[in-house]
């Protein structure tokens, strides 16, 4: 997820898709036309509601009126406002120990031992709740459970004392650095006053890192993609990397997604040469990693010890499978991570049939006994696609509650079809299996495809030969309990354009219909792409997770309150409701909110990023809405495109304002829908390297400034994980 592009730049979300496929030139002709429960029982318990899943269509409900509270201000202080009948406090910050062993963080760059500290950058989490005693998973607990919490990347510069050095990177900052990322599970407690607090020495607690042993599971597993030296089988890897989105699996597990993995690796110049410019050549370029790419952090860089060495992919031994050298290191990286976060001695599993590409967070269609389960997923970066998984097994109640959930993982994600989104303009679209039986993935002149396994890790490769659809950036995606729709948040894209110039470009269309320019902080306009993002949602046929086709809408297009209401705010946001490049998105299985939150860079010179509260009305509730552009020629280019009805002050709330340089990331709440646990991710991480000295430069002092942790109120930032109450007791939204 890290920052909008149109300030900060990562160079796996440049966009690496210069595929010619179509985006919707076609004119659209007409208008298109609460509480999660799931019976079972653990053990031996009665029927309960499940935090964190989508119900069965039965078992829907129809939520009574929430939002009652007072939309927050925009702001640019560096503090989190919430409304004021609300609270907030700290539960966990980067660097806090997870062990007695463990010091406590000094927050000043001397700290080590990060394999037992909260990682860096707290992104997507899943709430897992325990019995009142700790010693039993209990689905419904209120006041004990488990908070397991991405870690994506870093804000490097405050983990040292003199910020980052050049390289060859010093060991001693690289054995900091890797195992910051990653995923955390930490115990947490309500407290008698009503407030949580992790608790530092739980035996539930532990680190999955880049370091952690992994298993490879699916179609990939013991694939000649996935051989290394470390595992010569192709059945074993290490770790995972810039966790991003999250899922909730419906038998109790996360899945994490692996993101921007890609821009960690380092390839030499002479590698493409090396190969015998093989068809890896084709992949790594697909995946952003030409010969010749410098890593993120240079960790490869901090000598030959195995844990460094990895991060070099260039094929340097001579066998023929890449068993002798890490040539193939990359491959085992880009998946969804399964994560048992009750079981702290389990190795986590990369579920390689949901897909390889940079995985935001997964979102499960509404439970159908009987019926396949299907998974929502996207990729994030310019220009990429929105997929969707369909296992073979159907779905049977007696799983949610499984006494192996890993096995249960398997009989689920490791077998079954993945497909990738067309949307048409005239509002409907199309899933597309990607399978080698498919004459245009087998016969695809862009990459000779082996088998399936190698469609699935080369799946961005595969889902250019049909033809998906280039969307952009493709970020969350959550299931809304109440109909069945799956929403997608579409961050932003500067590639978004009329006058399309390059390959790395796409036009406007009916699904991606804006590009316009927009001015920050009082500078000149820029180049014009889809600066504000926006968030799309679909209806399966039928509402059937198996379904091959679907229909579409635009539930809220990010703008400026004020902006120009044809082109830009075409929802008609006010200054309570208005926001820019929404990212997070999730819907609470209490209460029905929709929770949205955002990763912003071109709206902060008004605001820093935030978190909104809607109930979203249902697909086809608003009108279609007509864009014509002028292009550079002189012709006029008209999009249509459906979009949903305005938000009523009611239904779109701001709920929340970060502090400075931050992005909201990552929500989740107990299931008495009273607690709601919220991420703060990197604030003040624009501070240079000249300034990592001098406190007084620091554009945030976040949580040290409102006295979390150590260095008062001129502390180093950290990333921190917040905990929100209601004054009165009540549920959170009411």
């Amino acid at each position: 997820m890290q920052q909008n592009d149109s300030s900060w730049t990562d160079a796996d979300e440049i966009g690496h898709n210069d595929t010619p496929n179509e985006t919707f030139h076609a004119v659209l002709d007409a208008r298109l036309s609460r509480r999660s429960m799931l019976l079972g029982g653990l053990g031996g318990t009665a029927a309960v509601a499940l935090g964190g899943l989508v119900p069965t269509e039965a078992e829907a409900k129809v939520t009574r009126p929430w939002m009652g509270f007072k939309p927050v201000a925009k702001s640019v202080a560096d503090m989190v406002s919430v409304p004021s009948t609300y609270s907030f406090g700290v539960l966990i910050a980067v660097g806090d120990p997870l062990r007695d062993a463990t010091p406590d963080y000094a927050n000043n760059g001397t700290d080590t031992d990060f394999e037992w500290r909260s990682g860096d950058h707290h992104d997507g989490m899943e709430y897992f709740g325990l019995s009142d005693d700790g010693l039993s998973a209990d689905r419904m607990g209120s006041n004990r459970a488990l908070l397991a919490t991405n870690h994506e990347a870093l804000t490097d510069q405050f983990l040292h004392v003199n910020g980052v050095s050049a390289r060859p990177r010093p060991v001693s900052e690289s054995l900091k650095e890797i195992p910051a990322h990653g995923i955390s599970v930490v115990e947490i407690q309500r407290q008698a006053d009503g407030n949580f607090k992790y608790l530092r020495n739980s035996a539930y607690n532990r680190r999955i890192t880049p370091n952690t042993p992994a298993v490879i599971s699916g179609p990939a597993r013991g694939n000649a993609l996935m051989k290394t030296v470390y595992s010569p089988t192709g059945t074993t890897c290490r770790g995972t990397i810039n966790n991003c989105g999250t899922g909730y699996t419906p038998w109790g597990t996360m899945l994490s997604g692996e993101e921007n993995w890609a821009g960690y690796f380092f390839r030499n110049s002479n590698d493409n040469t090396a190969r015998g410019n093989d068809k890896s050549v084709a992949s790594f370029t697909r995946y952003g990693r030409n010969a010749g790419s410098s890593s993120r952090h240079g960790w490869e860089t901090s000598g030959s010890d195995d844990q460094f060495r990895r991060f070099d992919i260039s094929k340097t031994g001579t066998s023929a499978d890449g068993s002798d050298d890490y040539r193939n290191e990359m491959n085992t990286f880009g998946y969804m991570l399964e994560v048992d976060p009750y079981s702290a001695n389990s190795a986590p599993v990369k579920r390689t049939g949901l897909g390889r590409f940079a995985h935001e967070s997964a979102a499960f269609a509404r439970l159908v006994e009987g019926r396949p389960l299907a998974v929502y997923m996207g990729d994030d970066s310019r220009n990429e696609y929105m997929y969707k998984f369909v296992s073979n097994a159907k779905w049977t109640a007696a799983d949610a509650y499984p006494a192996d959930r890993l096995a249960t993982g398997s009989k689920y994600l490791d077998k079954g079809k993945l497909y990738v989104a067309k949307f048409n303009a005239d509002g409907t679209g199309a899933w597309v299996e990607l399978t080698i039986a498919n004459p245009l993935i087998a016969g695809y002149a862009g990459y000779a495809f082996a088998d399936q396994a190698d469609v699935l890790v080369n799946a961005r490769l595969a889902a250019d030969a049909v033809g998906a659809t280039k969307m952009d950036r493709p970020e969350w995606c959550a299931t809304n309990p109440n109909t069945g729709e799956i929403f997608y948040t579409l961050t932003n894209n500067s590639n978004r354009k009329v006058d399309v110039t390059s390959s790395s470009q796409s036009q406007v269309d009916a699904a991606n219909p804006r590009s316009y320019s927009d001015s920050y902080n009082g500078g000149a306009a820029g180049s014009p792409g889809n600066v504000n993002g926006h968030i799309l949602r679909m209806k399966e046929r039928d509402n059937l997770p198996g379904a091959l086709t679907f229909r579409w809408d635009v539930y809220l297009f990010g703008a400026e309150a004020g902006s120009d209401l044809s082109k830009v705010n075409l929802s008609s946001l006010t200054d309570n409701t208005d926001l820019s490049s929404p990212d997070g998105l999730w819907f609470s299985p209490t209460t029905g909110i929709c929770w949205i939150q955002t990763d912003d860079g071109a709206y902060t010179d008004k605001t820093n990023c935030m978190m909104l509260a809607a109930l979203p009305g249902t697909l086809g509730d608003g009108s279609v809405k007509t864009l014509t552009y002028t292009k550079a020629d002189g012709s006029t280019l008209t999009v249509q495109t459906p979009v949903g009805a305005a938000p009523i002050p009611e239904k779109l709330k701001r709920f929340l304002v970060g502090p400075v340089d931050c992005e909201i990331t990552g929500v989740c709440e107990t299931p008495d829908g009273k607690t709601m646990f919220v991420n703060i991710q990197h604030p003040g991480e624009s501070i240079s390297q000249a300034n990592v000295a001098n406190p007084a430069a620091y554009t945030s002092h976040f949580p040290g400034n409102i006295g979390y942790g150590a260095g008062g109120a001129m502390a180093r930032p950290r990333s921190a994980t917040i905990v929100i109450r209601k004054n009165d007791g009540g549920v959170i939204g009411s």
